[in-house]
C-alpha cells in the first residue's frame, strides 16, 4: 500500500533520446555510483562499437557515442545495463542509505519501559473517568486561558509529552511530519476547543494500541537476545616443543597452533598443518555431508571435527573468522535494511495542512467557531494511525499463538508484496541429518537386513553421521547389531571389524580401492543411486564386496505441499538457495518442482544474490535455519527463520522466526501477512469513510461539536474491533 506508481527497477535502463550513432540512456542506479562514474565511463569506452561515454550522476543519465555500423540504439542501453550491473551491491547499497535519511522518525516503542506504558494507560483511565463523573449534561462556557489550564487540559498535555515531543522532534530532524505529529495536533486541537474527552480519548487508544505492540515487541527480543557461542571455551594451544596446554579462546593469536579432537568445535580460522579428520561445517557452508579435511586444507571457526584430530595454524581468530564475518554482516544489514514507511503515516501525514484549511474555510463562509474546531476534532489522525497498529498487533499476537515470532509489523507488509522466496536446503527444505534410504545388496545370499546388521557392527561405535543414519536405520527396523569385535578406524576411509570370523569394511570408494576390493558389480547400483542424489557407503566382507547403502539428507514432511501453497500465495518465483554440492541440489530442485537453484554458495555469496534480486525490483523472501543463512536473512526484504534446530545466529538475522518444524507454518505466515493488509485496507475504508461524513455534515451544522467527537471516537472503535478479528486466524490453515 504506497502512493504513486511503483518505481522502476534500480538497474533499469531506458532510452531518453536518440540520434543515429548517440543514444541518452537514463538509470536509477547511476545517481548512487557517483564514485564509480569514471570506471563506468571507462569501461564503455573500451566496449566494441562504443566510441565516447560520459556519466552524468546528478541526473543519472549516461550519454554514449557509438559506431551505427555496429551497434543500435537498444544494444547500446544492453550494454550500458550489463556495466552498472556488476556495481549493484554498491548502488543498492546506497538507495538503501539514502532512503533511511528521508524517513521520518518514530518513536520506537521496544524501546520504551512497558512499566511506563502502562502506568500512562491507568492515569489516562482514571483522568477519563473523573471528567465523565464531573460533567453534567450541560457544560458552560469557560475562558480560553482557565481552559488551557484547567486540570483536565494539563493532564491530557502531560500524557501527551511523549506524543509531542517525537512529533516535534521528526519536524525538526526530518523537516516531515509523522503519525505523533498528528496526533499531537489532534490532541492540541481538542484541549484549545475545550473538548478535554477527545484530547484524553484519542491519547488513551493510541496508548492501549503502543502497550500492545510494545508488550509483543518485547517478548519477541527477549526469546532472541543471546548470539551463538560458536566454539569452544578453552582450546588446547600447541607450544612449540610440541607440548598441549589448555588457553581459552581470547587468548589465541593469529599463527598459534591449536589441536582438536573428535567431538570438539574449530575455534578459529585456519590450514591444517598436520592430521586428517572428518569435519561437519553445515552450519557454515550448508553441506550435511562432513568434509575430509588433511594437510593444507581450509577449516572455519564453529565446524565440527566428527572424527579424527588436526593440529590448526590460526590465519583468523575472534571477530575476524568466518563466524565474526557473519555476525558483523548482520549488524551492517540491520543498520541499512530500508524501513517501510506505512502508508497510514503517509496518509495522515498528507491531511494535516486539509484539517486546517477545512476550518478556515468553514469559518469563512459560516462564522460559526463551532463548526471549524469540529473541522479539527474530526481528523483522521486517530483512526487511519489505529487502522495499522492495532491489525498489525493483533497478527503479531497472533502468530506467537502458533509459535511465529514476528519482530515488527512493517514485516507482515511486505510479505503482502513479496513476489519471490529463496529456500535453503540443509535443515530447511531437509531434516539435516543423513537418513539411510536405499540398501542394495550384491552378494548371493546377503539379504538387505545381514547387510545393515554387518554395516551397524562396524559402525556402532563411531561418532560419524553416516554412522547415526545406519544405526537409526537399524534400530528403526528392529534388528540386531551382531557381536564384533573392537572397530579399528580408518580417518576420513572408513571402519573395519571383526564378525563372525570374517573382515567387515564400511567406508567410501577410496577406501574400499585400497583395500583391494573389487567394485565393478556395483556399477549399475552406484550410478541409479548417485542420480537420485544419495551418497555410496560399500560394505565389503573378506574382501568381497557385499553390498551398498545410499544415504541421503531426507526432505521434510509436508514440505511439497508447503511450497504449492506458497505458489498460492503469490510467489512467482522460487529458488534453492545452498551451500551442498551441485548434485545433491539439483536433485532437490527437481523433486520439489522448484523454479531453479544456486548451488555452493558460501553466505557472502547468498547476501550477494538476495542484493541483486532487491536490485531489480524483486521482493524476497529467505527461508534459512544456520549461521550460513544469517547474512541473506538479514538483507532479504523478509528473513524467516525456521525448525527446531535453527541457530541463534539466524534467529537474531531473521524479521520472523517459526519455532516449530511444519513446514506448513511458512505459507501459513504469509497469508497472515496478506490478510493483515486486507483488514488494513477495511479499516481505511471505514476510518476516511465515517470521518468524512462527519465533517460533511458538521460542516453543514448539523453535527453538532460533541456529536462529532462520539462519531470521531466510534469509528475508531469500529476499526479495533475490525482488528480484532485477526485474534482468531488460524495460521496453520485448516480454517478459512
Amino acid at each position: 500500500m504506497q502512493f504513486g506508481r511503483k518505481p522502476k527497477p534500480l538497474l533499469h535502463c531506458e532510452i531518453v533520446h536518440a540520434l543515429p550513432g548517440r543514444v541518452r540512456i537514463s538509470s536509477r542506479a547511476l545517481r548512487h555510483l557517483s564514485d564509480r562514474a569514471d570506471r563506468i565511463q571507462a569501461r564503455l569506452r573500451e566496449a566494441p562499437g562504443i566510441t565516447e561515454a560520459r556519466v552524468t550522476s546528478l541526473t543519472g543519465n549516461v550519454l554514449v557515442r557509438f559506431d551505427p555500423e555496429r551497434l543500435t540504439h537498444e544494444m547500446a542501453c544492453d550494454l550500458v545495463e550489463q556495466i552498472i550491473g556488476s556495481y549493484s551491491l554498491q548502488a543498492f547499497k546506497s538507495e538503501r542509505q539514502k532512503q533511511a535519511s528521508l524517513t521520518v522518525t518514530e518513536r520506537r516503542l521496544q524501546d520504551e519501559p512497558l512499566r511506563d506504558m502502562a502506568i500512562r494507560v491507568a492515569v489516562t483511565s482514571v483522568a477519563l473517568a473523573m471528567i465523565w463523573m464531573r460533567q453534567s449534561g450541560h457544560k458552560a462556557s469557560v475562558p480560553f486561558l482557565r481552559r488551557l489550564f484547567s486540570m483536565p487540559a494539563m493532564t491530557a498535555l502531560s500524557l501527551a509529552a511523549p506524543i509531542f515531543r517525537s512529533g516535534l522532534g521528526s519536524l525538526k530532524h526530518t523537516r516531515r511530519p509523522n503519525a505523533d505529529t498528528l496526533s499531537a495536533t489532534a490532541i492540541l486541537s481538542s484541549v484549545l476547543a475545550g473538548k478535554d474527552v477527545a484530547a484524553l480519548t484519542i491519547i488513551w487508544l493510541a496508548d492501549i494500541a503502543e502497550l500492545l505492540t510494545g508488550w509483543t515487541m518485547g517478548r519477541t527480543r527477549r526469546a532472541i537476545r543471546e548470539m551463538l557461542a560458536v566454539g569452544e571455551q578453552d582450546v588446547w594451544k600447541v607450544l612449540p616443543d610440541g607440548a598441549q596446554i589448555k588457553v581459552t579462546v581470547q587468548e589465541l593469536e593469529v599463527g598459534d597452533l591449536i589441536a582438536v579432537h573428535t567431538g570438539q568445535k574449530i575455534s578459529v580460522d585456519g590450514i591444517v598443518e598436520a592430521g586428517q579428520a572428518a569435519v561437519d561445517q553445515a552450519s557454515i557452508t550448508g553441506e550435511f555431508m562432513p568434509v575430509t579435511c588433511g594437510a593444507n586444507d581450509e577449516v572455519y571457526a564453529g565446524s565440527v571435527v566428527k572424527n579424527g584430530s588436526v593440529r590448526v595454524r590460526a590465519h583468523r581468530v575472534g571477530d575476524q573468522t568466518a563466524v565474526g564475518r557473519i555476525v558483523h554482516m548482520v549488524e551492517e544489514a540491520a543498520q541499512h535494511k530500508a524501513p517501510i514507511q506505512a502508508f497510514a503515516d503517509k496518509f495522515s501525514a498528507a491531511f494535516i495542512p486539509v484539517n486546517f484549511a477545512l476550518a478556515a474555510l468553514v469559518y469563512a463562509v459560516t462564522r460559526r467557531a463551532d463548526r471549524a474546531l469540529n473541522m479539527l476534532i474530526i481528523d483522521y489522525s486517530c483512526g487511519v494511525r489505529l487502522s495499522t497498529a492495532t491489525a498489525l498487533s493483533a497478527s503479531i499476537c497472533t502468530g506467537a499463538r502458533h509459535g511465529i515470532l514476528i519482530k515488527g509489523g512493517s514485516y507482515l507488509e511486505l510479505m503482502d508484496e513479496a513476489d519471490t522466496l529463496i529456500l535453503d536446503k540443509t535443515g530447511t527444505l531437509t531434516e539435516g541429518r543423513p537418513q539411510v534410504l536405499s540398501v542394495v545388496p550384491l552378494e548371493t545370499g546377503i539379504t538387505s537386513r545381514r547387510l545393515l546388521e554387518l554395516a551397524a557392527a562396524a559402525e556402532e561405535t563411531s561418532s560419524h553421521p553416516m554412522a547415526a543414519a545406519i544405526l537409526e536405520k537399524v534400530r528403526r527396523s528392529g534388528y540386531a547389531i551382531p557381536q564384533h569385535g573392537t572397530a579399528d578406524v580408518v580417518v576420513a576411509r572408513g571402519v573395519e571389524v571383526e564378525v563372525d570370523g570374517q573382515t567387515v569394511r564400511v567406508g567410501s570408494r577410496r577406501h574400499m580401492e585400497e583395500s583391494g576390493v573389487d567394485l565393478a558389480s556395483a556399477t549399475v547400483a552406484v550410478h541409479k543411486l548417485v542420480a537420485s542424489g544419495e551418497n555410496i557407503l560399500y560394505v565389503a566382507g573378506d574382501g568381497r564386496l557385499l553390498g551398498v547403502l545410499g544415504v541421503q539428507d531426507a526432505l521434510r514432511e509436508n514440505m511439497k505441499k508447503a511450497l504449492n501453497r506458497l505458489r498460492m500465495t503469490g510467489m512467482d518465483d522460487i529458488v534453492l538457495l545452498t551451500g551442498d554440492v551441485e548434485q545433491h541440489a539439483s536433485v532437490v530442485a527437481d523433486r520439489m518442482a522448484m523454479d531453479r537453484y544456486h548451488a555452493e554458495a558460501l553466505p557472502e555469496d547468498k547476501a550477494e544474490m538476495i542484493l541483486r534480486l532487491q536490485s531489480r525490483g524483486t521482493n524476497v523472501v529467505m527461508v534459512g535455519d544456520g549461521i550460513n543463512d544469517a547474512p541473506a536473512l538479514a538483507y532479504a526484504n523478509v528473513g524467516i527463520a525456521t525448525g527446531a534446530s535453527r541457530t541463534d545466529v539466524a534467529m537474531e538475522a531473521a524479521d520472523i522466526t517459526i519455532a516449530g518444524d511444519d513446514p506448513l507454518l511458512i505459507p501459513g505466515v504469509i497469508r497472515l501477512g496478506k490478510k493483515t493488509m486486507d483488514i488494513v485496507r477495511q479499516n481505511f475504508g471505514i476510518s476516511i469513510g465515517v470521518n468524512t461524513v462527519g465533517l460533511v455534515l458538521s460542516a453543514m451544522g448539523v453535527l453538532p461539536v460533541f456529536w462529532g467527537a462520539v462519531l470521531h471516537n466510534a469509528c475508531t472503535v469500529a476499526v479495533v474491533a475490525n482488528s480484532g478479528r485477526l485474534l482468531w486466524h488460524d495460521v496453520t490453515g485448516k480454517q478459512s
